[in-house]
């Protein structure tokens, strides 16, 4: 049995998941209790009742991963491309977003490829090249090749037009695109990029956060986005402080969150815990976003 629910549990807002609902219940301890139901339609009505006699505060301490290869996706034969969120042709109506975090696409374009000028507004566009080499060009007259570890940040505000192409004619260029509701309409357009090619591993690097602090690149958000790198047996933690919310994406490799295996395209929204353990089992990069 799988079954798919939407849980409205915390303050803030509503916490999609689309682990089944056997899962969570499992995991709440709850499983012995119904077992005996079997697959019959009490079976949902008794869980239900079993869920909500759980605390709040225990309900909304989650941490529901999204399974790689649960994602949309596509292949345009010069893009082949995995979508965390609805985006495009594919929708989900479980996964429009996480918070203010609204796109994290996969994409993999080959040599030659790209995306043609085409318009954004109202959306803090972040990229996050994982390899190869990514040609960008704008209306505000900015051009750029971005390679492994560079963060290029565009708020669309008003309105921007844009092309990205791979910048090498035969090597792939492999990149997360993600998207972060503005907090606020209507603002002026601006472009920032800066490289973390060079950071150290086994340390959480902030690359984007509402003030710029610590060199990071500002947003129209009150979101912050990190990215680190993890050799197996390498750990980072992470202290979320009250009403605020996570996703962790694994760009490559294979970590543990909170003792909970992800690997390369998985991710995971976490609401209701306060201290992230991010353990590498393989050489790894991440990006965790902490959001309110």
């Amino acid at each position: 049995m799988s079954v798919t629910t939407n849980l409205r549990c915390c303050s803030k807002g509503l916490y999609l998941v689309s682990n089944s609902f056997w899962a969570f219940l499992r995991s709440l301890a709850l499983l012995e209790h119904i077992q005996h139901l079997g697959t019959e339609p009490a079976l949902r009505e008794s869980a239900v009742r079993l869920m909500m006699s759980v605390s709040k505060d225990e309900r909304c301490k989650m941490i529901a991963i999204r399974k790689s290869e649960d994602r949309g996706e596509a292949n345009y034969g010069w893009l082949d491309t995995h979508y965390t969120f609805s985006f495009a042709n594919y929708h989900d109506p479980e996964f429009m977003g996480f918070r203010s975090l609204r796109v994290i696409n996969d994409d993999t374009v080959l040599g030659g490829g790209g995306f043609d000028t085409h318009p954004h507004r109202d959306m803090e566009i972040i990229t996050y090249v994982i390899s190869g080499a990514l040609q960008h060009k704008d209306s505000m007259g900015h051009s750029a090749v971005m390679k492994a570890g560079d963060v290029q940040r565009i708020s669309a505000g008003t309105g921007i037009a844009h092309s990205e192409f791979n910048f090498s004619p035969v090597e792939p260029v492999h990149l997360l695109q993600i998207w972060i509701v503005p907090d606020r309409k209507g603002a002026k357009p601006s472009y920032a990029e800066k490289s973390f090619g060079q950071v150290k591993s086994a340390q959480l690097n902030l690359i984007t956060s509402k003030t710029g602090r610590d060199g990071s690149i500002p947003i129209n958000q009150d979101a912050e986005v990190f990215v680190a790198r993890l050799n197996p047996g390498e750990t980072v933690t992470h202290t979320l402080q009250p009403n605020r919310h996570s996703w962790l994406q694994v760009a490559e490799g294979e970590v543990t969150l909170n003792g909970q295996v992800l690997k390369t395209g998985d991710g995971a929204a976490v609401s209701g815990e306060t201290l992230l353990t991010i353990e590498g089992r393989a050489p790894s990069q991440v990006l965790l976003f902490d959001l309110n």
